[in-house]
């Protein structure tokens, strides 16, 4: 069971995980971000979705972009999208992205498609600083993903992307957290989870 103040005892977990993720050195990360690279195009030939939303890569997070890039090339009806932040407390939008895409950077400095309609991917790629055996994913504590989410219609299915050293016992999660379907890290595909 949760106490009122379990944001604090997540705040310093996030805080550990994300310290040690940036302080990696890049020969540690590139494997295990080419192992990510080879479960989720698996995963996505498996489950081939016509849209995918990822992220920008922010923090030492996997960089999902060559990993969508060949996938768009893969066939012409495919797209892509990114999130678009709003107001705080607001769930994102997604606008489609491609190589060539004007770019904006949104409060947090992190760069999404400057114009277009707001777009629903039928599968969300959607980065985990830490995560449990059930889903549940770590985030960055402002909610965007759970609440995004929550609001789609209809609700993507959502691949978590972690490295094996977020994996966490149990992260205890709170009646608005939504576990991921999948979760990929270095050591491979778990799931479904929902």
């Amino acid at each position: 069971m949760n106490v009122p103040d379990d944001r604090a005892r997540r705040r310093a977990l996030r805080l550990t995980l994300v310290t040690r993720r940036e302080a990696m050195p890049a020969a540690t990360l590139a494997p295990w971000h080419a192992a990510i690279a080879g479960h989720l195009e698996a995963l996505l030939a498996q489950l081939a979705p016509a849209s995918i939303g990822f992220t920008w890569p922010y923090r030492g997070e996997f960089d999902a972009l060559a990993v969508v890039r060949d996938w768009l090339a893969g066939d012409a009806v495919r797209w892509a999208a990114l999130p678009v932040v709003g107001e705080k407390g607001q769930p994102m939008t997604f606008r489609r992205w491609t190589p060539e895409s004007p770019m904006a950077t949104d409060r947090y400095g992190i760069p999404y498609p400057a114009e277009g309609p707001s777009v629903v991917p039928a599968l969300l790629l959607i980065p985990c600083n830490g995560f449990d055996a059930r889903g549940f994913r770590l985030g960055y504590g402002a909610g965007h993903f759970d609440r995004t989410l929550a609001a789609l219609t209809p609700s993507p299915r959502a691949v978590g992307i972690a490295i094996e050293d977020g994996r966490l016992d149990d992260l205890d999660p709170q009646p608005h957290d939504i576990p991921m379907d999948w979760i990929v890290t270095e050591a491979g595909v778990s799931g479904p989870h929902r």
